[in-house]
This record gives structure tokens, sequence and C-alpha cells, in this order.
């Protein structure tokens, strides 16, 4: 079992955590493995084994399966979308004030919020799989080596943060779904909402393999409502392309995408007999402010 006071940055665990179920003030227990409430009826959450936290009360399990974790952490890992990573950095750097605490809002593995808190920010990374939030817990620990930590991640709902009013100076959402008013409540005045979703040509070669008639992303239609809760800052299109000729990797770029439970099992054989897959693979960023 982990040692939570090692894993558990000291700002995040006073400034930010709180219990999910009577949003009481957390701790570390004696043994440096759970945290526990100070309600009445001391809540306790026992540390995952790769250093993460339970924090979904009503969670019965959902999200991505460890097979579909594997798959992506393996394609992300292989850096086909580094470029996206950088963009996404060099905004919370332009955005996000230094060494600001910023919240991963569906974090998958921690592929973006392991590389943003590797810049000098606290990250923590709320996702519904246990085994997306176990891979970046564990992700997290190797970057960090023997740094303090800059991390905490937990299973809980981006609808339900086990979060503080107002704690946060940032909150990213990529790809993950948008919940903008309980993302105001937790960021401070005046803090910043980035939402990543797939261009108008995200991962075009990939349909065009897959389908007879391909058809352009019609964009995000979560995103937060002008004037209410935030106001839209700024907009960053990310554009690049790539070429993958693993198979396993075809596959986890597949399994990423929504299409992937609507495709007939004769069109994923047309991408399980093709030797080399380029595409272009276009981010679009919104950065909100909160008002």
């Amino acid at each position: 079992m982990p040692d939570l006071t090692l894993e558990l940055h000291p700002h995040i665990l006073s400034d930010m955590l709180i219990c999910p179920v009577c949003g009481s003030n957390l701790h570390i227990s004696e043994n440096h493995q759970s945290l526990v409430c100070g309600g009445i009826k001391q809540h306790c959450f026992d540390g995952g084994g790769g250093g993460y936290l339970p924090l979904a009360p009503r969670h019965s399990g959902g999200g991505d399966s460890k097979e579909a974790v594997r798959y992506r952490t393996a394609f992300l890992s292989a850096g086909y979308y580094r470029p996206a990573a950088e963009a996404l950095c060099v905004l919370v750097k332009k955005y996000v004030p230094e060494s600001g605490k910023i919240i991963d809002a569906g974090c998958g593995e921690g592929y973006y919020s392991n590389l943003i808190a590797d810049s000098g920010y606290c990250v923590a990374g709320f996702d519904l799989s246990k085994f997306a939030v176990d891979a970046a817990a564990k992700a997290a620990k190797r970057i960090r080596s023997e740094r303090p930590s800059q991390t905490v991640y937990a299973v809980g709902s981006v609808f339900e943060l086990p979060l503080r009013n107002e704690c946060a100076d940032g909150v990213i959402n990529i790809f993950a779904p948008c919940a903008p008013e309980e993302y105001a409540r937790v960021l401070k005045d005046d803090g910043i909402l980035i939402v990543a979703g797939a261009g108008e040509d995200h991962l075009m070669g990939l349909k065009k393999v897959i389908y007879d008639d391909p058809y352009l992303n019609e964009g995000r239609r979560d995103l937060p409502e002008e004037g209410v809760f935030f106001h839209l800052l700024d907009k960053l299109t990310v554009s690049f392309d790539i070429t993958i000729t693993d198979p396993d990797h075809m596959e986890a770029l597949f399994s990423m995408t929504p299409y992937y439970w609507r495709t007939s099992r004769g069109d994923h054989e047309k991408l399980r007999s093709c030797p080399e897959l380029s595409t272009p693979v276009t981010f679009d960023f919104f950065v909100y402010q909160k008002i």
C-alpha cells in the first residue's frame, strides 16, 4: 500500500480535497495508507496500490477498462500526440499563474496532467476508471523519481468533484465530458478552464480507411455557454500529421475514438488489414475565464 505522506502534495490535501460523502476536511491516517475525514462518521478512503484514491462514493465501476487503458497508454507514450500536449502546456503557462493548482477533469492515464505537473504545477486528476487513475499515479511516480509529489489521482466524477469551492487556479478537460457549473464551483475568481475537442478533420485518415463516406467532425456540443459562468478568452487549433505502422497502435488509436463502438466488424477489419495509417490530427483548444 502507498505511503500517502509521500504521494500527496501538502497543498493538495490541505487546500483542495474534501470528503466526497460529507464534505469534511481530510487527513492522512496514522498508518499513512488512508485518508480519513473529520466528520462524525470519519469516512475512510484507502489508497490504491499505485497511489490513487477512491473518492467516488456512489461509484460502482465504470470508465475505461484495463485493456483500453493499456492500449491508450501505449499509444500516447509513443509520442503521437506530443505536439498537442506541448501546445496545452504552453496555454497553461500563458494563462494559469506559475505554481498554481490545476484540476484535470477526466484525466485518463494522466498523459497530459503529468506533463503539466512536471512543469511546476500541482495537479489533481479525476477519472471514473480506477485502471486509468492507477496508471496515471504509477506514471507520475516514474516521472517524479525522487522529487516531491506534484500530483494526486483519484476515482471521481467530473460532475461531483471531491474538492473545495474555489480551490483551483485552472481546470483542463481533454476529450472528457464537460461540466461547466461544477468547474466554475471549484475555480477561483477569474480561474481558467481549458477544454480540448476534435477539430474538423481530426483523424480523417482513419475514417477514410474504415468508412466509404467519411464526414467532417462537427465540434464539441457541450462547451460552456458564453456569459454563463465563463467567458471565452482564446481559441487555438493545433494540427499535425501522424503515420502509424504498428498494428497495435492503430488499434489503440481506433479504440480511443467514439466510432470504435459504432463500427461494424467488416469495417473494423479494414483497419486491421491496413499496413500503414497516415492521418491528420487536429485539436481545438478553448480557453475560458470564470466570470
